[in-house]
């Protein structure tokens, strides 16, 4: 007895890079999967222009790719980073109202937070100390590296306004 032919369309999936080039992941001998994360089939990054990205992957996979949601060559791109392909496990419909719900309550709790809980630093702290948390403040919540875009702008003020409260203090000095 035969098995019954999959309805798999050969798919390309692509994404924009920091640099604000394109990264394309392909998968033409099977679907990708989520878990276990299927890896491509091939896969690269640089081009300018998402047909130029298009073009690239269907030239490597010798026929034309039916584009797919951006996320599944964001994991990759993620896997050859060594970090795992997923943020967080796929969310339905109603987990990503009640996500949207909490993000908003988060924001208005950032809004009344003071400058420096926003940065984690006591008032009191020096200019080095300020510029240290931000650094780490802005890797945390920028939208780059998972974090939301509200929020990060929200450390971008704090620390604009941490730093002109801190020179019209004066210049402070180093801590041991």
């Amino acid at each position: 007895m035969t098995e019954p032919r999959s309805l798999f369309a050969p798919v390309v999936s692509i994404t924009t890079t920091k640099r604000r080039r394109f990264f394309w992941a392909a998968w033409w001998s099977g679907p990708p999967v989520h878990t276990p994360y299927r890896k491509p089939d091939a896969a690269n990054g640089g081009a300018r222009t998402r047909e130029e990205a298009l073009a690239e992957a269907e030239k490597v996979a010798g026929r034309e790719l039916v584009e797919i949601e951006p996320h599944w060559a964001r994991a990759w791109s993620r896997m050859l980073r060594g970090e795992e392909p997923w943020l967080g496990k796929p969310k339905s419909p109603e987990e990503r109202v009640s996500a949207e719900r909490t993000r908003a309550d988060r924001a208005q709790q950032d809004q009344r937070a003071s400058i420096w809980t926003v940065l984690g630093v006591p008032s009191s702290a020096t200019l080095d100390e300020i510029k240290r948390a931000y650094r780490k403040r802005a890797l945390e919540t920028h939208p780059d590296h998972g974090g939301e875009a509200d929020v990060f702008r929200r450390v971008q003020r704090a620390y604009e306004q941490a730093l002109v409260r801190t020179k019209r203090k004066g210049p402070a000095k180093k801590r041991d």
